[in-house]
């Protein structure tokens, strides 16, 4: 297990781990965010089907959604032509798709947990409109970060979609998961192991840090 310390290959697959689904979580942000945010402050028809949806969205296996962006973006698919299957490109769209729902999920519960007349309060107060967004969102911001701790530990840890629509290239889509699976199979369990280890440290890392802002937001 000491050499894989020493692996230059295994810096890469770490960094092109967090550049994936860094990317990913990130994406799923700006998508979510907005949507969870309508979806929790907002009251209107087909409301309780829209968050059935997303909670089925949350549990959706990643390996389903993995074969639906391979079928998309498969040489025979509707999006074929943009030649994006087994890239990282099509590992990211996979990856969005995955925690996209946990985002709006968590962002929905956050809205709908603060005072229900707290954007009138604000408009009175003279807060525009992107400023009450910004303000509630402020309020919110606990949810928020569960919201993006979530997000990234769904993605960063699964291996279904990112072995369908990456193909698990050596150099080019090889992430830590699947790297995983590979030495694995290959009967490696020392160097999977240390992967592993690798893993679960850079995914303990960011959890933390992102733990230490919530609670001193908590506490302030």
């Amino acid at each position: 297990m000491d050499e894989i310390w020493s692996d230059p290959t295994v810096a890469e697959i770490s960094l092109r781990t967090l550049a994936v689904s860094g990317l990913a979580t990130v994406a799923a942000l700006v998508v979510g965010v907005p949507l969870g945010y309508l979806l929790g402050r907002n009251r209107f028809r087909g409301q309780t089907f829209l968050f059935a949806a997303v909670n089925t969205g949350m549990g959706v296996p990643p390996v389903v959604i993995g074969l639906v962006v391979w079928l998309l973006l498969v040489r025979s698919g509707p999006f074929g032509a943009l030649e994006l299957i087994y890239t990282k490109t099509a590992m990211v769209l996979a990856q969005v798709l995955i925690s996209a729902p946990i985002v709006v999920g968590f962002t929905a519960a956050s809205i709908e947990a603060l005072p229900p007349r707290l954007p009138d309060l604000l408009h009175v107060l003279g807060a525009g409109r992107l400023r009450r967004m910004w303000l509630i969102a402020r309020e919110a911001r606990l949810g928020l970060l569960a919201a993006v701790m979530a997000a990234f530990g769904g993605v960063v840890s699964e291996v279904g979609a990112s072995m369908t629509v990456g193909g698990n290239l050596q150099g080019e889509t090889r992430v830590l998961t699947t790297a995983i699976v590979t030495e694995t199979s290959r009967g490696n369990i020392d160097r999977a192991l240390g992967l592993g280890v690798i893993l679960l440290t850079l995914t303990f890392t960011l959890n933390l840090g992102l733990t230490l802002i919530q609670q001193r937001r908590r506490k302030g």
